[in-house]
């Protein structure tokens, strides 16, 4: 976020700040030069123009993660991009409301979105970022709650009460999963996968939970299943199929020891699995010959988190293969954590093969899935003679993926 500095978070935040602020129409790419010529005749310097148009900018971005909470909230790029979204917030702060926490210290609280959910349910917070900018951006998102604020600190200074249980203290900590220096054209920096590059390290957070046992942490979806320690619970969260976390969570925070998976999906409630409804060892097709009437695609949050056994006990089915989260059946089940398919065809996947079926039925409209196959979709669908619109022929779902070691493709409808 070029030329902004805390001095101008907290201009922003004032009275002719808030006021310009949103005083500025809805941002537009085109308007953008114009818009700040405007600003700079109406008297703003350089700097507190170039912060309204990337707040404006980074609001209009925000929609969808925040919803109409995003007009009334400040970003950076790296902040709304690493923020937990609107409805994952809500879902780590109910832990900790459940557990009739009074005080949670945010250690690493980015630009304060999971702050702002415990505020929201009656948690004091007090949150701390190494980074000056954010730190303020966060004290600015948690105006409305006057008791929890954030400041400029590093999560190592961090000391724990001597008695968090009676004084109803947890810890919350989001470790950056991003290197520090140069960016990209967003104003992003580059992504770290490693849990020994997270910052603050996996070793400082395992000692705060050793002194605090209401602790939290969000990790990378990719957390290998034998890092937890005993005794705590690993989420896998998604949002519309798309896994954004896994949380590890120790005491009270525990819901129930092991790995769970949570799914969220627009407009639909939540649905939590974990491993008491998993079968431990499910079987696995061997040929297209043992595949059923119904394909199951499960939720990826459930995937990871290794928990394809909820499925395929609730429908007395098996893998197509292990670790693709594809489930075959004969039983028709409606799941939360899964998506049903009615299997119209199933082949070996051959191009020539899949080509003549489409061609046979006048399919040109195609939506191709894929799991367990590595291909190009663009180059696949040359060879299929199909583009990505829809024609003026019928149109067809396929799903290529694996059925006992070989290439396999689905013709399917959704139920």
């Amino acid at each position: 976020m070029a030329h902004v500095d805390p001095t101008t978070v907290r201009w922003l935040a004032s009275p002719e700040g808030h006021e310009s602020l949103h005083g500025l129409p809805e941002y537009r790419e085109a308007d953008a030069v114009g818009l700040a010529s405007r600003l700079r005749a109406g008297g703003h310097s350089a700097e507190r123009v170039a912060a309204l148009l990337t707040q404006k900018r980074l609001q209009a971005r925000a929609q969808e993660k925040f919803g109409e909470f995003a007009d009334g909230m400040l970003f950076t790029p790296d902040g709304l991009e690493q923020a937990s979204r609107l409805e994952v917030a809500a879902t780590h702060a109910g832990r900790y409301a459940k557990a009739s926490l009074a005080t949670v210290h945010d250690l690493g609280c980015g630009i304060g979105s999971d702050a702002m959910a415990m505020s929201a349910l009656g948690v004091t917070v007090h949150g701390v970022d190494a980074d000056p900018l954010t730190a303020a951006i966060a004290d600015v998102n948690l105006r409305p709650w006057p008791d929890s604020r954030a400041r400029t600190g590093v999560a190592e200074d961090f000391e724990a009460p001597l008695d968090p249980l009676h004084s109803r203290t947890g810890v919350w900590l989001d470790p950056a999963r991003r290197t520090p220096g140069v960016t990209d054209r967003s104003g992003r920096t580059r992504r770290v996968f490693r849990l020994d590059e997270i910052s603050p390290s996996w070793d400082f957070v395992l000692s705060v939970a050793r002194d605090v046992p209401a602790t939290g942490a969000k990790l990378s979806p990719s957390l290998p299943h034998d890092i937890p320690p005993l005794g705590t619970e690993a989420q896998w969260t998604s949002w519309q199929g798309t896994v954004l976390e896994c949380t590890v969570w120790w005491g009270p925070l525990v819901t129930e020891a092991g790995r769970s998976a949570r799914v969220l999906r627009k407009g639909a409630p939540p649905v939590e699995v974990d491993q008491r409804s998993c079968e431990d060892d499910p079987a696995a097709a061997l040929s297209l010959a043992d595949t059923g009437r119904w394909l199951y695609e499960a939720d990826r949050a459930v995937t990871r988190a290794g928990l394809i056994g909820t499925v395929t006990g609730a429908v007395s089915g098996m893998e197509l293969e292990a670790g693709l989260g594809y489930v075959t059946s004969d039983d028709a089940v409606d799941l939360g954590h899964a998506r049903r398919y009615e299997v119209l065809e199933a082949m070996p996947f051959s191009v020539k093969g899949l080509r003549g079926w489409l061609r046979e039925r006048g399919v040109t409209g195609l939506t191709v899935k894929k799991r367990g196959i590595r291909l190009d979709e663009d180059q696949l669908r040359k060879q299929l003679k199909i583009g990505r619109g829809a024609g003026d022929g019928d149109s067809a779902t396929v799903v290529l993926t694996r059925v006992g070691g070989e290439q396999a493709v689905f013709v399917v409808e959704a139920s």
